[in-house]
């Protein structure tokens, strides 16, 4: 029987000394005597503190990325040392700043300034990226919108927007943040939510595979601290379940597993299990979150060039190369049209880039257990690198079908570098082809986090095919859609949403249940959607092949800290050189 979801992830040696029990009750206490101080904190003193967070952010940037690189055994030195400067420190500042801007906005004018406007059908959607040069140069040609429930009006998401910061207080409360352990911009970004968006003073606990980075993430995070309106604790599962069911605790979030989420729920083991089928709760508090994903990427066939077939190899590998394949949105399923001439030049493509990628530490634990697991399942499995019991080389496995439909590929999410491709079996019509690609993706893989299409312009160009993909994008059950790109992009935009689409129950959390992020603070969203050019003028710097990203995310996260423009010339021109 094939367990869906996540595969089982074991617990990692603890490397800072767990908080005790008694430490655990005397933060949480701290908490709930500042939870209603934060309810009481007037918009200009919080406009004031995400500008002190921003500084003490900065200052400590380059020790947080060293440490995370160090960690995760990138060498010295490597480009890709850019990778844990973007999705720790850069990221963190850039979801600051846009806070900080909304706030503005509500000081100002009395509710975020959203540009709003109806699909064919009524739907809501606020175009919500670009606002400005910076979002352009962060993400250059790119375009963001959040769209709502299809029930919900304009009126209704003006109204509902900020709410927090027009009157509707429920109190406040104390969250319990389950940090995540495999990207170090997800703690605290989790935390910044729930504090500037859903009022709720924090207690993060770290996750013990990067719990060394807590005293890093305590010193950006410092004002919060000072304040009474955070603190950061360490241990394992048994803290961890202290905490989520400790009577100080008002509600709890979880980046993390899907299994994580069922013991806080359920309760662990047999026992935990067969409440789970009863759907009788050992815990009954509030619970958001977000736990991962069969990332899907719908390729839609089309007049492909070679260095189309090039760029886009690149493209599909650096999605699952980018942090060793340890993320809940690494592209898991390539959906490729079995009759579309370049099928398999693009696998080839892939293959090279594969070939090309530098060798990773597994530092995340169970990564060499859940590779075999998965080379095993599929005898056609193809790897690039040395195998061995430290060692888990990136995979393709190519041909798996479709008729397997409870497949493991398909049903089940292995956090680590593996990735398979599907041939679909469709007439030669792209909008045939696409509406059976969306009907496999909402009915047979694990997990509604986020998906990508990648489609050529000129294909776009035929009245039918655009209808096609666009009705593609509304048909994705995922809480995120992207074009042309990987589908993480909307994490890193932070104007966007970011989590499961909605409808998830207890006894089938699959992705997870609310948003974080959510910089223009909007209520009842159905998804973000992200359009990328096909093929950008700069090489984007998540690219596992992008020569000078150590240089350019640094410079970018100094924009994002100071809004300095004066460092853009050498941002550029490591950038050009990429």
């Amino acid at each position: 029987m094939i367990d869906h979801g996540t595969l089982a992830i074991p617990e990692p040696g603890q490397t800072v000394p767990a908080t005790s029990e008694v430490e655990c009750d005397a933060a949480l206490a701290v908490l709930r005597d500042n939870a209603k101080a934060w309810v009481d904190t007037g918009v200009e003193d919080r406009i004031e503190l995400l500008a002190e967070l921003r500084r003490t952010t900065h200052a400590v940037a380059e020790r947080w990325a060293t440490a995370a690189g160090d960690a995760k055994g990138i060498a010295p030195g490597s480009s890709l040392r850019g990778e844990d400067w973007l999705s720790g420190p850069m990221l963190t500042l850039r979801n600051m700043r846009l806070l900080q801007r909304t706030l503005e906005e509500v000081r100002d004018d009395g509710a975020p300034k959203l540009e709003l406007r109806t699909r064919p059908g009524g739907q809501v959607v606020a175009d919500v990226f670009p606002e400005g040069p910076l979002d352009q140069l962060v993400f250059p040609q790119f375009t963001g919108e959040v769209w709502f429930q299809p029930q919900v009006s304009m009126d209704e998401v003006q109204r509902d927007a900020a709410a927090i910061y027009r009157g509707e207080k429920d109190g406040g409360g104390v969250c319990v943040v389950l940090g995540a352990g495999n990207v170090s911009s997800i703690p605290p970004m989790d935390v910044l939510s729930k504090l500037f968006v859903e009022d709720r003073v924090c207690l993060l606990k770290m996750n013990p595979v990067n719990e060394s980075l807590g005293p890093v993430l305590e010193e950006a995070l410092a004002p919060l601290v000072a304040a009474g309106f955070l603190r950061v604790v360490y241990g394992g599962g048994d803290i961890g379940a202290y905490l989520t069911s400790h009577d100080l605790v008002d509600e709890i979030h979880i980046t993390g597993s899907d299994k994580t989420h069922d013991i806080i729920v359920y309760g662990p083991g047999e026992e935990g299990r067969a409440r789970k089928e009863r759907d009788e709760k050992v815990n009954d508090k509030h619970i958001t979150s977000e736990l991962g994903n069969v990332s899907p990427v719908i390729v839609v066939p089309g007049p492909w060039s070679p260095s189309d077939i090039a760029f886009h190899g690149d493209n599909l590998a650096s999605m699952l190369v980018q942090n060793a394949g340890f993320n809940c949105i690494a592209s898991r399923v390539y959906l490729t049209h079995g009759s579309w001439a370049r099928r398999r030049d693009l696998l080839d493509a892939v293959r090279d880039s594969l070939r090309r990628a530098e060798e990773r530490v597994p530092y995340y634990p169970g990564a060499v257990d859940r590779w075999q697991q998965f080379v095993e399942a599929y005898p056609q499995a193809e790897w690039f690198g040395p195998a061995g019991e430290d060692r888990v080389p990136f995979t393709l496995i190519p041909d798996v079908a479709e008729t397997q439909s409870d497949a493991l590929a398909f049903s089940t999410e292995a956090f680590c570098g593996v990735v398979a491709e599907t041939p679909l079996d469709a007439p030669l019509s792209v909008p045939a082809y696409l509406e059976k690609a969306v009907r496999f993706c909402n009915e047979n893989l694990w997990g509604t986090l986020s998906a990508s299409i990648i489609v050529h312009p000129r294909s776009l160009k035929d009245p039918a095919v655009r209808e096609a993909v666009e009705k593609a994008i509304e048909d994705l059950e995922y809480g995120s859609v992207v074009v042309n790109h990987w589908s993480a992009v909307p994490y890193g935009m932070g104007s966007t949403t970011w989590g499961a689409f909605p409808g998830h129950t207890d006894q089938d959390i699959q992705s997870g249940r609310g948003v974080v992020h959510n910089s223009k603070m909007l209520a009842d969203v159905q998804k973000s959607v992200v359009r990328g050019p096909f093929r950008p003028a700069m090489k984007p710097v998540w690219f596992h092949t992008h020569e000078r990203a150590h240089e350019v995310v640094p410079r970018a996260t100094e924009l994002e800290a100071t809004e300095d423009f004066s460092v853009l010339p050498r941002l550029l021109w490591h950038a050009l050189r990429g």
